[in-house]
């Protein structure tokens, strides 16, 4: 999936827009499994939600007290879904 696929949701007051209606706390994004990248310091960097990607196994955490946007792949308007449900 090509960069252009994904919807960079800005972060504001530690909250990103979701869906339209529904504002989700970034803390929940880290375990989504929509959520690809995190915005620090002007990087893109993968999201620890990828962890249990086979192409990906991410490893590393995230300081989500200074994430700028959220890389998300949710062009169905799902939501947020938790990975939990999938590794649990």
């Amino acid at each position: 999936m090509g960069s252009e696929t994904y919807r960079d949701l800005d972060v504001s007051g530690g909250t990103v827009q979701c869906l339209p209606e529904k504002r989700e706390p970034v803390e929940h994004c880290r375990l989504c499994i929509h959520c690809r990248e995190f915005k620090v310091k002007g990087q893109f960097v993968k999201s620890p939600s990828l962890a249990y990607c086979v192409k990906c196994r991410v490893t590393g955490e995230v300081d989500l007290s200074v994430v700028q946007a959220v890389r998300c792949a949710d062009r169905q308007s799902e939501g947020f879904h938790s990975i939990t449900s999938l590794i649990g």
